[in-house]
């Protein structure tokens, strides 16, 4: 090999090594993309989650942004696949990405008044006559959305165990929000709905009665996906897990909701109650 070769050699080596360094830092100093899935309207849920990206932001010294999902599917798909960092999702859905993509790094899961985990109620109008779920059979219920954990699942589940499927009803329907479906019951469009427990305490007072408690369940969580460096992670958690402790931090969590009072550590095991319900309902061909 001549000297010119070799220095030619040289130099593309220096010129590789310089675009790869130059690549890792376009990468360290890129965005963040906190990816939330579609629970509410993009733009409601674009100003309750950019308070707590700029606080990450100014604590991790990284750009943060917020991404809306789409649908429910292709918000599962993106964190499946590693195309966004950070994931805030309902407990229902992570149980079905793990189910369909494995493990994630978990990071914190939501406490709301100091309990993280929740309940939801099966509701009927106040002085209705129904006394149990049971007497459901031939009624009119109203559902949320089909992957919301309190506004579907879990009070299908609590439909199935008390012997009722939905061909046993005369008619159920998906209404999108929880309080589509309390204002359904209430103006007498249903005879039952199921709403998770803030709803069911927001229109108590209007004559909504609970009909069924159900079992509680984990809360919402954070999880960050394959592209995010174990290092990466563990700061991550360490911001999230501490926040509730800084007044501005505090003040960004409650604008994702107002109840919510810190981020407090996450296992899986933690959703092994859902994840029963879930396994029950698909044994019984209620979803797929």
């Amino acid at each position: 090999m001549t000297r010119l070769v070799r220095w030619a050699f040289a130099v593309l080596a220096v010129l590789c090594l310089s675009v790869q360094a130059r690549a890792a830092e376009a990468r360290e100093n890129a965005p963040l993309i906190l990816a939330v899935h579609p629970y509410r309207v993009a733009a409601v849920l674009l100003n309750h989650f950019d308070p707590l990206a700029r606080y990450l932001s100014r604590a991790l010294g990284r750009p943060v942004q917020v991404d809306i999902s789409p649908d429910y599917a292709s918000h599962a798909r993106r964190v499946g696949r590693g195309e966004v960092d950070i994931s805030y999702l309902g407990p229902a859905p992570y149980i079905d990405l793990v189910r369909e993509y494995g493990p994630v790094r978990l990071l914190s899961r939501q406490s709301d008044n100091g309990r993280p985990d929740f309940v939801g109620h099966v509701v009927v109008r106040e002085g209705d006559g129904v006394a149990g779920l049971a007497d459901l059979r031939g009624k009119r219920m109203a559902f949320g959305e089909r992957e919301s954990t309190m506004s579907h699942l879990v009070p299908r589940y609590m439909l199935l165990e008390a012997g009722i499927n939905v061909e046993d009803l005369a008619e159920h329907v998906f209404l999108g929000s929880h309080d589509n479906v309390a204002l359904g019951v209430l103006m007498g469009d249903f005879d039952a709905g199921a709403v998770k427990s803030e709803v069911y305490e927001k229109y108590r007072p209007r004559g909504l009665a609970s009909l069924a408690v159900t079992p509680r369940v984990s809360n919402h969580l954070f999880v960050a996906t394959s592209r995010v460096s174990p290092d990466l992670a563990a700061r991550i958690r360490t911001v999230m897990l501490t926040m509730h402790e800084d007044p501005e931090g505090l003040s960004a969590l409650q604008d994702i909701k107002s109840g919510v009072s810190a981020l407090v550590a996450v296992d899986d095991g933690d959703y092994d109650t859902l994840r029963t319900v879930l396994g029950a309902l698909r044994e019984r061909g209620a979803i797929p």
